[in-house]
């Protein structure tokens, strides 16, 4: 019998490009009107500030850039974004909704 394949945890970092797997969508529900991420099994209802950075997840933006885009749009400290985006999307690598 095979082992099973160990998981590896991915690390989010400012030079990290992540993006939502395929089996994840980001969905509006205009009916309630809210956001939720649908993932198999599981739903998860982000707070307004998680959709717009999770909008800039495409692969293509780093953290960094994205965290650039958000301090501009919420005229907030830049390190004080970069930390928490880290943060916010870390938790949800951890779930397997992000990916870097």
């Amino acid at each position: 019998m095979a082992a099973p394949a160990q998981r590896t945890r991915t690390i989010i970092e400012a030079s990290s490009k992540p993006h939502l797997p395929a089996h994840i969508k980001l969905r509006h529900d205009a009916g309630r009107g809210r956001w939720h991420v649908l993932a198999p099994e599981r739903v998860f209802e982000p707070d307004p500030i998680a959709v717009e950075i999770l909008k800039h997840c495409d692969g293509d933006k780093t953290v960094q850039a994205i965290a650039e885009i958000m301090a501009v749009e919420y005229n907030a400290p830049l390190a004080d974004i970069t930390a928490d985006i880290i943060s916010m999307l870390q938790e949800l690598a951890d779930k397997g909704v992000v990916r870097a």
